[in-house]
């Protein structure tokens, strides 16, 4: 390139260069927050219940709210980012109860679609490609050579802040609260672990992957890795499954923890090494072979072979397929959205298999991490493994893959995808039990300092309308079609405020938690009944969350044991939507729910195909 040439080329963009950049996360009125508030209430209390709600809520804007606000406000001025402190102390690093099951995500991976049906044999082959992607993504990251996330068609950059704890990233248990500990650098601010920690038949390995060169090794080679320590296994006693204390009530995991490390100094060494590395990657026993099972082992399975804290955890299934277990509190489902996106385009243009050629070298073998376990220790892991069957047993997951049609068609007949979907649910719901019911799904506020998420209550009262109008014989076809589109309608703008962080949630949490710390009487708006009933404190009916227009996808728990969690990928010409419950509620059940959802779908495309406006 001539030198002038060179002078005015755009300079390429780097992964975290607009972190610093981005505009601080904005604080709502206090008006605009309470209306929103009260309008989400409409549709889970009758008049008389919503007039002493609006008492309560009026009072509260003039008198305790008025002044928390303005401590908010006070709080804004000096924090770039007034909520991101609190939300993952809220949310994730002060509750005691276990991260699997409850709090951490999974998914399958969409290979098994096409280059890698399931198939006896092939783990270990497709093992060492899916890590040599997966450590490609990491090289991507490190270089700051990954593309900036935008939104507004591509106008306005995200916060990639989430990616940095994608990898070299674990919690750290804590007496009353934990701790998020991330080791990854950039090329530009330092040198960062390179070895991942594999987790087979109960024992634990640490193998080093990238070159002296900051390459990672070729896949025959990551391979080999993986056979060697396949290989130790065979035919030897199970591992003592330390993993299997990752899943104890927080506290009582940091006194394991601590326990752990007196019995010998190495035990610290070995968890540290753990924490630092790249990811955890299990070989696993079992064979899912569809996207239900391989959910199902993703967020329930063997828990001596899991380290629940690591932000990332890659399994891969004897039959070759492939799940991921993750740590929520280390970042949004996206970011794991966007590495099986980037796997699934790598692997699809590679038609599945590597053509390169293996360098004459050494490659460094695994090395086991063998920890010094008592008698206690030994009953302690058990006694976790125990609980956490216990808990396990009881998810129940589905996965809905709906081949009628996908965005195009939603699209065609001017209406949102996602909007659809959401009353797709409500209606589903609706049609099962007679009521609306409360729904979260995710907005993220990445176009913001450090920005995560707000809720955005999607039972509408427009929405309402609809599912009641769909019910109605008497309701004509025109008129369901009318409701269908004022209630998307509302969807976009509703979410489109909450993406501005205008939603209620985060700001009334907020000020719940100034309250907390002033030792104030909790405000009367946070024990009203309207609270609860509408989904506050944690109560959503229906937790869902749109993972985007991409091949990947996953899910977790339902945030109530009456409740569902729905979860989905909207494609071209096909939604995938991972449906869960608990089996011990009697009153739901993930299948049924499912096929209401698909019929619900069905019934909202025969009215956009019929109807005429």
């Amino acid at each position: 390139m001539a030198s002038s040439e060179a002078e005015n080329a755009t300079p390429r963009e780097r992964t975290f260069q607009y972190q610093d950049s981005l505009p601080s996360l904005p604080l709502p009125t206090l008006k605009d927050t309470l209306d929103k508030y009260l309008y989400s209430v409409k549709p889970h209390v009758t008049v008389e219940e919503y007039k002493k709600t609006e008492a309560v809520v009026k009072e509260f804007e003039t008198g305790a709210g008025k002044e928390l606000h303005k401590k908010l406000l006070d709080r804004a001025k000096t924090h770039r980012n007034w909520l991101s402190e609190w939300w993952y102390n809220f949310a994730y690093l002060e509750p005691r109860y276990p991260t699997p099951v409850y709090v951490n995500v999974a998914g399958p991976a969409p290979f098994h679609e096409h280059y890698w049906p399931p198939r006896d044999g092939s783990q270990l082959e497709w093992a060492g490609l899916a890590l040599w992607h997966t450590l490609n993504f990491w090289k991507l990251m490190k270089n700051e050579e990954w593309p900036v996330d935008k939104m507004d068609r591509g106008k306005t950059p995200c916060s990639m802040e989430q990616y940095k704890h994608l990898f070299n990233t674990c919690k750290i248990p804590g007496e009353k609260r934990d701790k998020i500990v991330s080791h990854f650098k950039t090329v530009y601010e330092g040198e960062s672990p390179t070895h991942l920690c594999v987790l087979h038949a109960g024992r634990i390995f640490t193998v080093e992957v990238i070159d002296d060169n900051n390459v990672p090794y070729t896949p025959p080679e990551l391979q080999g890795q993986l056979t060697v320590i396949k290989e130790k296994c065979a035919g030897q006693p199970a591992g003592p499954g330390v993993g299997a204390l990752t899943s104890e009530q927080r506290t009582k995991w940091w006194q394991l923890r601590n326990r752990l490390i007196e019995l010998d100094s190495r035990n610290q060494q070995h968890l540290e090494a753990i924490e630092k590395s790249l990811i955890c990657f299990t070989l696993d026993d079992t064979s899912p072979s569809n996207d239900s099972e391989i959910t199902t082992q993703g967020l329930t399975g063997d828990c001596f072979n899991r380290w629940f804290d690591k932000s990332y955890n890659n399994l891969m299934f004897n039959n070759g397929t492939l799940a991921s277990n993750c740590d929520h509190a280390a970042f949004d489902g996206i970011v794991l959205v966007v590495l099986n996106l980037y796997m699934d385009q790598k692997i699809i243009e590679a038609r599945g298999i590597w053509k390169g050629t293996v360098p004459e070298r050494k490659v460094p073998e695994p090395k086991e991490l063998v920890f010094t376990i008592d008698e206690d220790m030994g009953k302690a892991i058990q006694d976790a493994a125990l609980q956490y069957q216990e808990m396990a047993s009881d998810l129940q997951v589905h996965c809905l893959k709906f081949m009628t049609f996908g965005k195009n068609f939603t699209r065609s007949h001017k209406l949102h995808p996602d909007g659809l979907i959401q009353l797709s649910l409500q209606l589903a719901y609706y049609r099962t039990y007679g009521k609306p019911a409360p729904t979260y799904e995710t907005a993220s506020t990445r176009k913001f300092y450090m920005g995560r998420t707000e809720t955005c209550r999607t039972c509408t009262p427009e929405a309402v309308a609809f599912c009641q109008a769909m019910v109605d014989r008497n309701t004509t076809s025109a008129e369901k079609l009318q409701a269908l589109r004022t209630a998307n309608e509302k969807f976009i703008w509703l979410m489109g405020e909450c993406i501005l962080n205008r939603g209620c949630d985060r700001h009334l949490l907020g000020l719940q938690i100034l309250s907390d710390q002033a030792g104030m009487t909790r405000p009367d708006i946070y024990t009203d009944p309207a609270w609860t009933k509408s989904g506050g404190g944690g109560n959503f009916v229906l937790s869902t969350s749109t993972l985007g227009y991409t091949s990947a996808y996953g899910g977790c728990a339902p945030m109530r044991h009456d409740g569902y969690g729905s979860y989905y990928k909207i494609q071209d010409n096909r939604l995938t939507i991972c449906v869960t419950a608990w089996k011990s509620n009697k009153e739901t059940c993930a299948e049924k729910m499912a096929g209401s959802i698909e019929q619900a779908l069905l019934d909202i495309q025969q009215l956009c195909t019929s109807s005429r406006m």
